[in-house]
């Protein structure tokens, strides 16, 4: 009588997300649950920055904004990409590919554009796992935003690959970086947490 083959480890359902504290993030990668802790300063402090210099000039349109528009950017969206349940720090949908939100919690619509910001501890599945799913379900744009190491390194989907299209690093105040090259950013800014947490 042939031995019963071990059963794998139980995949991970929305509801295992749903029970964890509020004080982490969860994700589903490949069936497993991955579960972070909330961001550090350095880290919450990129995000916020670059969040803020993209919403104005691409997210806002507004009569005073210096920008195109035509963009939503949105802070930790949830999406549901296929079997996978992912958090990114930030990510951008074109409005003429979304052009209103949906209803539900979550977005089951790929973004055009994904932004890590990157830790020791992420950074794995930053560049790993979470790279191949947004590839394979046609992210467009991937920057990976390192706060320590002073750099965002921006990859372009290719279709069967992710492609270097740049790194811009340090303090470089007049970055064009696609797709929201139509403006300059000054990144020394999105660095002053990181400054702030090695004096303290």
């Amino acid at each position: 009588m042939p031995l019963a083959a071990p059963k794998g480890p139980k995949a991970a359902t929305y509801q295992d997300l749903v029970d964890l504290p509020e004080h982490v993030v969860g994700e589903i990668i490949d069936g497993g649950l991955v579960v972070s802790p909330r961001p550090a300063p350095p880290h919450t402090w990129a995000t916020s920055v670059a969040g803020g210099d993209l919403s104005s000039p691409f997210h806002r349109k507004s009569a005073d904004s210096h920008g195109p528009g035509g963009w939503w950017i949105i802070d930790e969206p949830e999406l549901h990409l296929g079997r996978h349940v992912l958090v990114p720090d930030l990510a951008g949908w074109r409005r003429e590919r979304m052009p209103t939100w949906p209803a539900t919690a979550w977005f089951e619509l790929p973004p055009d554009w994904v932004c890590e910001v990157v830790s020791p501890r992420s950074a794995g599945h930053d560049r790993i796992a979470k790279a191949r799913i947004y590839r394979e379900c046609g992210v467009r744009w991937y920057w990976l935003v390192d706060p320590i190491g002073r750099f965002v390194e921006v990859l372009e989907n290719s279709g069967d690959r992710w492609s270097i299209a740049g790194t811009w690093s340090g303090d470089d105040a007049d970055a064009r970086i696609p797709p929201f090259d139509a403006v300059a950013i000054d990144l020394a800014r999105w660095w002053e947490g990181s400054e702030s947490s090695q004096e303290t």
